[in-house]
């Protein structure tokens, strides 16, 4: 996750449109708010077109991702939402689990930027929150900017089915 580092790399420049999902578990109102204006505001400077996405919790975050990702037209993808450690072992489940399965639609080349809370207080998750202190979410807004442009720059030009013409397909001894 970005947004806690002191090394800025800036955001990264796109020749062409880049349309963002911001998927959310806005299960702590003021938190959720404080997390979405974060991550516009950096995707808004990107340039980047967004749409978000509310669900019902952070465990559901990475299900709608992939919905969205199979469904929809989206170059990536800000996971937001917030996870204060309660009573029981429920919260040890809720982040292991999401962040797991934000990991593993990742590795299948998904841009996501992991932007969710996971916290032992509600003063830790507001700090996080708060775009003018560690702005996690902002951080998360740029992480998924960057594996996007990454993306871009590693992509290669589609190529047609079948023999390539002679004059290309010969090789040189």
């Amino acid at each position: 996750m970005a947004g806690h580092s002191d090394n800025d790399m800036g955001l990264p420049a796109f020749d062409k449109p880049v349309r963002i999902a911001i998927v959310i578990a806005p299960y702590y109102t003021a938190i959720a708010h404080a997390q979405i204006a974060a991550a516009t505001a950096v995707l808004d400077q990107a340039g980047a077109t967004h749409q978000v996405i509310e669900v019902p919790g952070s465990l559901e975050i990475a299900t709608a991702i992939a919905i969205a990702h199979r469904l929809a037209e989206f170059d990536g993808y800000v996971a937001l939402g917030c996870v204060i450690r309660g009573a029981t072992s429920h919260y040890d489940v809720v982040v292991n689990e999401s962040s797991h399965a934000l990991t593993m639609l990742g590795l299948q080349g998904l841009c996501i930027g992991n932007g969710i809370i996971t916290v032992e207080t509600r003063d830790q998750a507001e700090e996080r929150a708060d775009a003018a202190r560690l702005n996690t979410a902002g951080g998360a807004a740029a992480a998924a900017l960057h594996l996007i442009a990454l993306t871009r720059t590693f992509a290669k030009p589609k190529g047609g089915v079948g023999f390539q013409p002679r004059s290309e397909s010969k090789a040189t001894s």
